[in-house]
């Protein structure tokens, strides 16, 4: 093993890369879109941009979207020939950086546009954002859509290729999806919407619970590609298969006696003698301290936290078959991502996101070790 495919601290996520793919597959199969642009911003949801990516890929995505240009050109470096989309708002000036690296990028408002014309450099691949109900970036109106694609098709070197828009409750509330809808109809009424390459409105849970919207050939897949639902306010169409799994190792095991005091701030004191473990996890790894009192798992058994979560380290009350070196599961699939989301009352989302690049990220397919991702050592 080389340095490069190695980590010097036992703690690392697991990324299961066959899962992904069965994901990807299942949900483009349920789907029928033609295209499908695997979502693989934020370092894939914590996954690792580029080892998803490929697996979504091999599954049957066919392009890839992320949220800034750094993420696009981190992706390029390794990924060549298929399409990349910035879904967020560039500077204006940076149009040539993306072109020369054929990243297609968004136009969001006429103020933009107005900036970015002129522009001489390579041929740039736009897509137009509609605001259709979600009131981040986008044109909200007709008149403004109608402006901007006229503004664009004047640009020699910017060519209008792509149409979208986010659902804001297409997890939820039907009404609401309903009317962003309508509204995407009537900013684009008038347009033949085949003249645009690709047109995608779909995000996961649109996916997964209502039909293709008209005039359109493309989704997004995010948040279930990683097996993680979009929420629980609706019965999914095909299972879906957690990738994501958080792992430790048993530093230390001491025993404790009564009056005894565990961790920062003292708060956590031990009533009858027992044994305490130490992993070398904390919330500078993104295991946050809110995560006190949750259950860890053990060869099979599940322990408590116990004290605040430490920066670099957690502590566990065990018992005597607990042993320095036995590995620990913080998320598995008995402890899911979706129930530390539930417990911390937060999203699914925004567990893996928070496991921090500290964590080394190993990566199986055939529940064999394939790669290793150490982005604090390369």
């Amino acid at each position: 093993m080389s340095y490069h495919d190695a980590f010097f601290r036992d703690t690392w996520v697991e990324v299961d890369l066959d899962r992904i793919a069965e994901n990807v597959s299942n949900i483009k199969q349920h789907s029928g879109y033609e295209n499908l642009y695997a979502v693989v911003k934020a370092n894939a949801y914590g996954h690792g941009d580029v080892e998803v990516a490929r697996a979504a890929l091999d599954a049957g995505a066919n392009m890839l979207a992320v949220a800034f240009l750094d993420e696009a050109l981190n992706l390029r470096r390794e990924i060549k020939d298929v399409p990349v989309l910035v879904m967020g708002a560039i500077r204006p000036q940076d149009i040539a950086v993306a072109a020369e690296q054929n990243i297609d990028i968004t136009a969001h408002d006429l103020q933009w546009i107005e900036a970015a014309a002129g522009y001489s450099g390579v041929p740039a691949n736009v897509h137009l954002k509609i605001d259709s109900g979600m009131h981040r970036i986008g044109v909200t109106n007709a008149e403004s859509f109608n402006k901007a694609c006229a503004m664009l098709d004047a640009e020699a070197n910017l060519n209008l290729i792509g149409l979208f828009t986010h659902f804001a409750t297409a997890d939820g509330s039907v009404e609401h999806y309903q009317n962003q809808l309508n509204k995407v109809a009537e900013i684009t009424d008038g347009t033949d919407l085949t003249r645009f390459k690709y047109v995608h409105q779909s995000n996961s849970a649109a996916l997964l619970r209502h039909p293709q919207q008209p005039a359109t050939n493309g989704g997004r897949l995010g948040i279930s590609m990683y097996g993680l639902a979009p929420s629980d306010e609706f019965e999914l169409p095909c299972e879906l298969k957690q990738a994501f799994s958080l792992h430790s190792r048993i530093t230390q095991v001491k025993r404790l006696y009564p009056g005894d005091k565990v961790g920062y701030g003292a708060t956590y004191e031990v009533e009858e003698e027992m044994l305490v473990g130490v992993m070398p996890i904390g919330y500078a790894d993104g295991w946050l301290r809110y995560h006190q009192d949750r259950p860890v798992e053990i060869n099979g058994k599940q322990y408590p936290i116990v004290g605040r979560v430490c920066m670099d380290q957690t502590m566990v009350r065990v018992d005597e078959s607990v042993q320095v070196g036995d590995q620990v599961d913080l998320l598995n699939d008995n402890l899911t991502v979706d129930a530390a989301a539930q417990d911390l009352n937060t999203i699914n989302y925004e567990i893996v996101c928070s496991i921090s690049d500290r964590v080394p990220r190993v990566y199986k397919r055939g529940g064999e070790k394939v790669s290793v991702r150490n982005d604090r050592f390369k």
